[in-house]
């Protein structure tokens, strides 16, 4: 397993005697897509503006590239591009005149890495039009673009698809994947809808009242249960159920489907489906359940749901 290019250790936000964000330990890792999730109010922003030194740090502590943001801020943020909140331009300027702007507050940013970062986000056709005839989602590209200049090793950004249309979502998504593989980025991700999460990360972080419930990979939630709800759909329903039974199975029959519980190995599915088929039972599909990030999610926060 490679480094982690972000580190976060105890982290703690205190206003007056309210903790805001309560002992946060996490860390990402280059080419990985990380997100960050819980409700509205839950301490995202706030642990984002802590790691990007918009406000202090009350306790604890976030490296990057082994730097710590309280005592070698300028270090660390070299390794370091983000959007908080939304991307601010020059909308009389172009999008390349506004990254040459941008670039000369830089070291080492050439013009080769300008058109290189263009052709990253998908602006090349409208990178030399006017930011204020922009649509958001080209914004939201444009933004991306200007953090990467610099060759971050982390990208962070801060509720990225709020206002977008699906289509601006779908592409968000996709470039920003293609930027954690091809660019080796950890980009970490805040966000409170659950559907987009699973689609676009590696992993995901569940904070609530500002406190980690857990970091659950997808990647391994997918291979590590050691059963599953396989369901049938068949001819004969009750039939089926009472073959499976006398076979030793726990079943559970719905209209048309037999569940039931099988190791986690594709040779248990075939097994069930040749006794099924041996037996003259027709069957017609069959589905394995596996459980989405919402149903994780109100699993980890006992049924408390994002608002």
């Amino acid at each position: 397993m490679e480094a982690s290019v972000v580190q976060l250790t105890q982290v703690t936000k205190k206003i007056g005697s309210k903790t805001i964000v309560d002992g946060l330990s996490f860390e990402v890792r280059p080419g990985e897509v990380f997100g960050f999730l819980g409700p509205n109010g839950a301490g995202k922003t706030t642990t984002i503006r802590m790691m990007v030194g918009l406000i202090s740090i009350s306790g604890g502590e976030v490296r990057i590239q082994g730097h710590s943001v309280r005592g070698q801020f300028e270090e660390a943020m070299r390794h370091v591009g983000a959007i908080v909140e939304n991307p601010e331009f020059y909308g009389f300027m172009t999008g390349y005149q506004n990254l040459i702007h941008f670039a000369r507050m830089m070291p080492n940013v050439s013009k080769e890495r300008i058109d290189e970062v263009v052709r990253l986000v998908r602006l090349e056709s409208r990178i030399q039009d006017k930011v204020k005839t922009y649509s958001l989602g080209m914004r939201q590209r444009l933004g991306v673009a200007q953090a990467i200049l610099h060759r971050p090793s982390v990208l962070i950004l801060d509720e990225p698809t709020n206002g977008l249309d699906p289509e601006g979502i779908r592409e968000l998504r996709d470039y920003l994947r293609t930027l954690a593989k091809d660019e080796g980025l950890a980009v970490i991700v805040s966000s409170h809808l659950l559907s987009e999460m699973e689609l676009m990360c590696d992993r995901v972080a569940i904070i609530q009242n500002g406190k980690l419930l857990d970091v659950r990979s997808f990647k391994e939630t997918a291979g590590s249960s050691e059963s599953l709800e396989v369901r049938f759909e068949v001819q004969d329903t009750a039939a089926a159920a009472a073959l499976l039974q006398e076979a030793g199975y726990t079943t559970r029959a719905e209209d048309a489907e037999v569940s039931l519980q099988l190791p986690d190995r594709r040779e248990a599915v075939a097994e069930v489906n040749a006794r099924l088929v041996a037996a003259g039972i027709a069957v017609y599909g069959i589905r394995v359940i596996t459980k989405t990030l919402e149903d994780q999610f109100l699993e980890v926060t006992r049924g408390n749901r994002i608002v």
